[in-house]
């Protein structure tokens, strides 16, 4: 693992780069690892569910930010600098938790 405390072109790289590099930031300091091997891990059953009710809550927040009508709706409903998106997002998420 490198890591940087000065460099000008890595200070403000974040992200992977292919699928071989993750360039991190963590305070002032840059950190760069290896893509993670996901390959052997097993999600349990807990997870897969979780999963499944993210790509819903997804589906459901996309079907109201390609509708005008309901988009406006949640718009009245959203603090300013939040976006609809992640606000219909985290609703969906905390009926599915009750």
């Amino acid at each position: 693992m490198a890591s940087s405390t000065s460099n000008i072109i890595l200070s403000q790289l974040k992200g992977q780069i292919g699928k071989q590099l993750v360039v991190k930031q963590y305070e002032k300091k840059t950190v760069i690892t290896r893509y993670p091997d996901m390959s052997r891990i097993k999600p349990s059953a807990l997870q897969k569910n979780k999963r499944k009710i993210f790509a819903k809550a997804v589906s459901y927040a996309q079907a109201i930010n390609n509708n005008p009508k309901q988009k406006a709706l949640y718009a009245r409903k959203v603090k300013k600098g939040q976006s609809v998106y992640h606000f219909a997002i985290k609703e969906y998420m905390r009926k599915q938790d009750k």
